[in-house]
């Protein structure tokens, strides 16, 4: 597809202009966050979906309980339940279609009967540096997909995860054996790998990740060399102009994966063939430029406990062997573990006066959410 030269100079002026009004990524997030929130109905008093989540906050950690339950699968909570609460919940933008595998959870606190976090599980990035270094080389895709799965969400209700390490206990129970057990049920898989990333790298030196050997260890840090995508008006009302231009045909097929980033990708690879070399050069300072938004972000690994996870993923072995730490995987084992992290952290704050006991909702206070935490 190539542009006659007003057109291309039009939407190369898109980009441009918006990323030029953004200079860290916490400011990008925002922006998108309550665009997105705009598009929400207020709620009536009482009846809303923060109502369902976890505020007993002069509740100690030894005296809790957790359950998960399904979201969008036969018996659980409905799509639309989970991602109505988890909208409110996150700082990211989300995505109510996703690609490959997905299993949703709703974490609850069983005495209050109040949601805790979410968890999304899916099929894992097809590459990662850290992984293929962890691993020796890239593996075979097929025998990957069988063994490995990601964690794209793992959010914490807030201020529960600043008060009680939220973010710990559910990247805990992610890794823990239900969770795997879950997951070979639904797939017919055979489970050996848990991966994610956190939320920020060089942003912010630490994740809520850390601290959790030996159920998942620190191997690495992503590479970055995207750029950030346009939020949902821009984006919609620009993939529509060049859908006009293409014959009414869209960029990237229909059924293809990560849609909207190969989307922008192309509409970028178009602009930039059907500039003037003057005008690429302006237009290619503002693409790299937005990429620093993007960052390097740390990942992690869990193994389960079975001791030769690597040597199955690459196909060395057959049979899973659980390590010396197996048991610890077990979920009642993971929350005991949990307890005494949080109760430190609880303790401290409780003594320090610096427990926070306001609920943290996108629709209702988005002025009093720390981003990067």
């Amino acid at each position: 597809m190539q542009l006659e030269l007003d057109d291309a100079i039009y939407a190369a002026d898109q980009f441009i202009d918006y990323f030029s009004n953004i200079g860290r990524i916490d400011e990008y997030l925002r922006n998108i966050k309550l665009e997105r929130m705009s598009q929400i109905p207020s709620s009536i008093l009482g009846l809303g979906p923060e109502d369902d989540m976890f505020d007993a906050f002069d509740m100690h950690p030894q005296d809790m309980n957790f359950k998960v339950y399904l979201a969008g699968d036969k018996g659980g909570f409905t799509n639309e339940y989970f991602n109505e609460r988890l909208q409110i919940t996150t700082s990211h933008a989300i995505e109510d279609s996703i690609p490959g595998k997905s299993l949703k959870w709703i974490v609850q606190e069983t005495n209050t009967q109040k949601i805790v976090g979410f968890c999304r599980f899916g099929s894992p990035t097809i590459n990662s540096k850290p992984r293929n270094d962890w691993l020796g080389q890239t593996p075979q895709l097929s025998r990957f997909n069988r063994h490995t799965i990601m964690g794209f969400i793992i959010v914490p209700t807030q201020p529960f995860g600043f008060n009680y390490l939220g973010g710990k206990l559910l990247a805990l129970l992610c890794c823990s054996h239900t969770a795997r057990e879950m997951l070979n049920k639904k797939y017919g898989s055979d489970i050996c790998s848990f991966e994610t990333t956190s939320l920020y790298g060089s942003t912010k030196a630490s994740s809520q990740y850390d601290g959790l050997k030996p159920y998942m260890r620190f191997k690495g840090l992503t590479q970055s060399d995207f750029t950030p995508l346009l939020h949902d008006e821009i984006f919609q009302e620009l993939n529509k102009w060049f859908i006009q231009r293409n014959n009414n045909q869209g960029l990237v097929k229909e059924d293809a994966s990560s849609r909207k980033l190969k989307t922008q990708q192309r509409m970028i690879s178009i602009i930039k063939n059907s500039l003037p070399s003057q005008k690429v050069v302006e237009f290619q300072t503002a693409i790299v430029n937005a990429k620093s938004l993007t960052e390097k972000k740390r990942f992690y690994i869990s193994d389960y406990g079975f001791e030769n996870a690597r040597e199955v993923i690459l196909g060395q072995e057959e049979v899973l062997r659980p390590g010396q730490n197996y048991d610890k995987f077990h979920f009642d084992n993971l929350v005991k573990w949990w307890k005494n992290k949080a109760s430190n952290r609880y303790d401290a704050l409780k003594s320090d006066g610096r427990l926070r006991t306001e609920l943290e909702t996108w629709n209702k206070n988005p002025e009093s959410i720390d981003i990067i935490r």
